[in-house]
Formats: C-alpha cells, sequence, structure tokens
C-alpha cells in the first residue's frame, strides 16, 4: 500500500499562510517599541561620536601650535647660548603663520622664566617673571612642551591658554623658554565645520571649563562674545547632569521637553564637550518606519491569504525546469555527490535528474583522464629521445655547429624541456587523481632538503636577477616524502621567482608552529595574487593570466598537484599577500616511516 504524503505545493501553501499570520501579528505588537529604542540608541552613538571626535579636534589643534612653537624655540640658539635680544626680536618680528596662531602673542623667557623678548608690545610684560604659574613650573621640572588650564593673563586680565616649549642647548642645557598664548574671548578653538553639522543635525554643542566653571561655547552665549560663567547649581538640569560625571543619558529641559546629551572630556584643558539633541528625533522615524511598516504588512497579507495556494501550486513547475538544467549539466558539474531519490514526487524527479548528471558526469572526466594519460605516455618516449639528441648536439659532443644552428637548439631543447615537464604534470596529476600516487614517508632532517631546493633554482634565479635567501633551523626534522617535499618547494620558488621584480628577493623559511607542525613559507616581493583569483588559486588549469603570457607562466596544474601532495602528506596548502606573495605548506611534527599511497 502506498503511503499518502502531502504535496510540496500544499505544504508551503499552509506554512505560508500560519507563518505570514504569526509574524505580522508579532511584529505589530513588539516593532514600534523595538524602532523607538533602536532609534534613540543610534541617536545616543551618534551624539557621543561628535562630541568625541570634536574635543579630538580641539586636541590635535592644541598639539599642532605646541609642536610648532616647539620648532620655533630650535631656531633661538647658536647650539650653546640664547641668541642677542636684537636677533631675538628679529625673528619674532618674522613669525606670522606663529602669530596667526596665538592671538595674544609669543613671548620669549630667560631661564628663570623672566620675559626678555615679545612680538606684540604689551605694557609691563617685559621684565615680568612667571615662575610662580604652575605650567612654567611643569615646564621647568620636566623640560617638556606644556600646555595650561585656562588662566587669566597677568598683564592682560584676558582668559588665556598659555604654551610653553623650553629652549636647550645641544648639549641639553636649558637656556630659556618660547611661550605663546591665546585669547579665548577673541579665538574660537572649536571647528567651524563641527558648528555647522550641529545646527545641521539640529543639534546643540557645548563646551564648558570645568576648573573654572565657565561656558567656552554655547549657543546661548556666542553672540555676547565674552566667556559667561556657568548656571548656579539647579537652575540648568544639562549642565547638572553633565558635570555629575555622566557620559550619555536623558534629562528633561527647563522647557520640559526630554533631551539627549553625551560628554567628551579634554583632560589637558579640563573641558567638557556636550552633544544635545531633542529625544523627538528619534520618535519622528520610528513613528514613520513603524507606520509604513505596519501598511505594508496588512497589504500583504490581505493579498496573501487568496494567492498563496495559487503561488505554491506554481512553484512546481521551476522545479520541472531546474529538472531539465540538470540534465544539461552532465559535463559541467563540481561535485560526485549523490541525492538521496526521496521525499514528495517533485523532488524525486529532480534527484534522479540531478544523479543522472552526476553519473554522466564522472564518466566523461574518466575519459578524459584516460585520454590525457594515454597519450602523455606514448608522447614521453619520442620526447625523451629528441631531448637527448639536442642535448648531445648542443654540448659539442658530435662536433662545433654554426653559431645561429647553436642558438636555435638552444631554443628547441628548452621548448622540449618545458613540454616534457608539462607531461610530467599531467601524469602526476593523473596519478594523484586515481590514487596510484606512492610516497616514501621517512623522519629525516629538513634543513638540507631546503639548501637542495635553493641550490637548483639559483640558475633561473640569476638569469632574472633576484636573489634566493633561505632560512631553517638545523635541529627541525620530520617524516616526509623528500622527492615530493622538493616538487612542492620548486613549484613555490619557481613562481616566486617568476613573479619578483629585477632586483627582488624570494625567501624561503622553516618554522616550527604551535602543535607540533613546521610551516615552509616562500616569499617574493612582487604584487600578489589578484584578490579575484585567490578561491582558484590551487584549481587544476587555472591561471591568474591569460592569452600570450599562458605559454611562459605554465599549464596551470602545478599549484593543483602541490595541493594534492600536501594533503597526501597529511599537510596544509595555502597563501596569502602582504608586501608580495607568501605561499605555504604546512605538515606535522612525526616520526614514522615506510610507504604511503
Amino acid at each position: 500500500m502506498q503511503r499518502f504524503s502531502i504535496s510540496v505545493s500544499s505544504r508551503l501553501a499552509i506554512i505560508s499562510t500560519c507563518f505570514s499570520l504569526a509574524i505580522v501579528l508579532a511584529v505589530a505588537m513588539t516593532a514600534y517599541r523595538a524602532l523607538s529604542q533602536d532609534f534613540e540608541t543610534t541617536l545616543i552613538e551618534q551624539q557621543t561620536y561628535q562630541a568625541e571626535r570634536v574635543s579630538s579636534q580641539v586636541s590635535q589643534s592644541l598639539q599642532m601650535r605646541l609642536s610648532m612653537l616647539e620648532a620655533f624655540g630650535t631656531s633661538l640658539t647658536d647650539g650653546e647660548n640664547l641668541l642677542s635680544q636684537k636677533r631675538l626680536e628679529q625673528l619674532l618680528g618674522r613669525q606670522s603663520a606663529l602669530t596667526a596662531l596665538f592671538s595674544n602673542g609669543l613671548l620669549i623667557l630667560d631661564r628663570q622664566t623672566t620675559a626678555i623678548a615679545e612680538d606684540t608690545f604689551v605694557p609691563n610684560r617685559i621684565g615680568t617673571n612667571y615662575a610662580d604659574r604652575d605650567h612654567f613650573k611643569q615646564a621647568i621640572r620636566t623640560r617638556q612642551p606644556v600646555i595650561s588650564k585656562p588662566i587669566i593673563g597677568r598683564t592682560t586680565g584676558v582668559p588665556l591658554l598659555s604654551f610653553v616649549a623650553p629652549i636647550q642647548s645641544d648639549a641639553g642645557d636649558l637656556l630659556g623658554f618660547i611661550s605663546g598664548s591665546i585669547d579665548l574671548n577673541e579665538t574660537n578653538l572649536i571647528p567651524p565645520d563641527a558648528l555647522r553639522m550641529s545646527r545641521r543635525q539640529k543639534a546643540e554643542l557645548l563646551v564648558i571649563d570645568t576648573q573654572n566653571f565657565l561656558y567656552v561655547e554655547s549657543p546661548e552665549h556666542r553672540a555676547i562674545g565674552d566667556i559667561q560663567p556657568l548656571p548656579n547649581p539647579g537652575e540648568s538640569p544639562l549642565i547638572d547632569a553633565a558635570m555629575s560625571g555622566l557620559g550619555l543619558g536623558e534629562v528633561t529641559a527647563e522647557s520640559g521637553d526630554p533631551l539627549i546629551f553625551a560628554t567628551s572630556h579634554l583632560e589637558r584643558l579640563g573641558w567638557l564637550f556636550i552633544r544635545v539633541v531633542p529625544k523627538e528625533l528619534a520618535k519622528a522615524p520610528a513613528i514613520d518606519s513603524f507606520n509604513r511598516f505596519l501598511v505594508a504588512s496588512l497589504l500583504i497579507v490581505c493579498l496573501m491569504v487568496p494567492l498563496t495556494y495559487l503561488v505554491t501550486h506554481s512553484a512546481m513547475r521551476p522545479l520541472d525546469r531546474m529538472t531539465q538544467r540538470i540534465r544539461t549539466m552532465s559535463s559541467a558539474g563540481t561535485t560526485s555527490a549523490r541525492v538521496e531519490e526521496t521525499g514528495p514526487p517533485e523532488v524525486r524527479n529532480l534527484a534522479q535528474a540531478f544523479n543522472r548528471l552526476q553519473d554522466e558526469r564522472d564518466a566523461t572526466i574518466r575519459m578524459q583522464d584516460d585520454f590525457i594519460s594515454n597519450v602523455s605516455h606514448e608522447l614521453r618516449t619520442p620526447l625523451t629521445s629528441l631531448n637527448g639528441a639536442l642535448k648531445l648536439i648542443s654540448s659539442g659532443t658530435l662536433g662545433s655547429v654554426p653559431d645561429k644552428v647553436a642558438e636555435m637548439i638552444a631554443r628547441a631543447l628548452r621548448n622540449g624541456q618545458r613540454l616534457q615537464l608539462l607531461i610530467s604534470d599531467l601524469l602526476d596529476f593523473n596519478k594523484l587523481n586515481a590514487g596510484e600516487m606512492q610516497l616514501t614517508m621517512k623522519a629525516q632532517p629538513l634543513a638540507p632538503i631546503v639548501t637542495q631546493a635553493i641550490h637548483e633554482n639559483q640558475t633561473t634565479a640569476q638569469v632574472r636577477k633576484v636573489t634566493l635567501v633561505a632560512h631553517c633551523d638545523s635541529g627541525l626534522n620530520m617524516a616526509t616524502d623528500a622527492h615530493r617535499l622538493r616538487q612542492i618547494l620548486d613549484n613555490f620558488i619557481s613562481n616566486a621567482i617568476k613573479h619578483s621584480p629585477p632586483g627582488g628577493q624570494v625567501r624561503l623559511e622553516a618554522t616550527e608552529k604551535e602543535e607540533n607542525r613546521i610551516r615552509l613559507t616562500v616569499t617574493d616581493q612582487g604584487d600578489g595574487v589578484p584578490e579575484n583569483f585567490h578561491a582558484h588559486l590551487f584549481h587544476r588549469f587555472s591561471q591568474a593570466e591569460a592569452g600570450t603570457k599562458r605559454a611562459s607562466k605554465g599549464t596551470g596544474l602545478g599549484l593543483a598537484i602541490c595541493r594534492e601532495l600536501a594533503t597526501l602528506m597529511n599537510g596544509q596548502i595555502g597563501a596569502y599577500n602582504d608586501h608580495g606573495a607568501h605561499f605555504w605548506v604546512e605538515f606535522p611534527v612525526e616520526k614514522t616511516g615506510g610507504s604511503k599511497e
């Protein structure tokens, strides 16, 4: 008795209808809350990022000023002493770039921090001693450039930022100081683009001095021009929350509107950067998104109920078309796996078609491999004889030949040897595919194998003006087939030489990795493997170059053979780019011997 089963179309119709109704119902109950939370979180993250960004820009601006001041200080000494008073005043008068950065002027002081020269005349400033200022004390103690906290100018009476850099002799003796100051009422350290961005994003940017309880930047006091004091505690919930140490959060403004804020603290100045936005900015996109989703969901549900059954029935027709396509892929498949011929009738039909495709593909591949193997064997014998005859003629054993003839014989011999390598690659690959490759694994030192690989590739490297370098600890031992390992290393080295620029270096390095594994890496200084070719690097007949280069670059089997040999020796193989191509093969450290097929 045949067991009753529901067809795929009926199953899809039932499942689609049930899941659609359940999803719409669940999303309708939770979407608004989730969207509101997501947009609020995103808005807070944006404000945190913007506050930190402005703080970083101000810090970079201060550091740039300090670095320029320090660089100018090196020109105020002849190596042993400060320059003369007249020379110092001349140099100060030529510093238009520094003058533009320090609105309150530049000042040169002796080693006791007494002012001796200035670029802008300020009454009673020359002769004033600043040794009692904290930042000058720090500069004297550390002999490092220093930026002060906001202070009140001793002779100007305005809020300042003072920059101090020591002037030292070539021997490291303290000769004096170069100082520059900024009038905070005249110089706005906040980048204009940060203020424009804040306005464009409907946000406010506030900067407050936590040491002196002053506004440095705020929309309300920007037009006044002078730095204003902060409100008293309890008068501004936002300032109270920011000053309490909260990095971000939500407060209610004096108007009753909820606000979202984030802060960033600039330690070197004691300034707090605050970004503030109305919380309504988070709700508006959430409501808009939810409304669009709700309308779309209702429309889909209304259309889905009558159409689901018809759509799922029509899904069987694409399955039938897929079956026909698979039947035409008998020569283009990439796997020999089979699928189980079970399930609904449509799926069984598709599985049967796929399995037939794989049978035909495997038969075609076997026929191709047999043909290549037979042809390669038939070509090897006459080609060996031909190359042997050419070697005899080229060596002069049969007598001297004219230069032009010798050149043609050498060219024919090179191409014959290249063809012989191609045939050897084809035979090796067929042996690997057929499981007939024999390996002789035995424990042996690795250094002689590495040395021999470098030595036998030196001629090719010298022709291409490439240097070969090897590094291998003499104590490294592993169980391997030396001949097949050399085959892998020769392929890596040969490819590296081809892709290295003239004068470049190819490096072969053997290192012991963790978990008792040894990795051999061949590195060149070329352009590396193209990114779009990495996935096909170790596939047979795959080459990054095409066209006329193909004949000179190889058969496209070398790396595929290397991968199969590495797998046969319980190893792994790979490549990556880092200032050139790095091809590596890794094997476990084993103490085994004998033969392995």
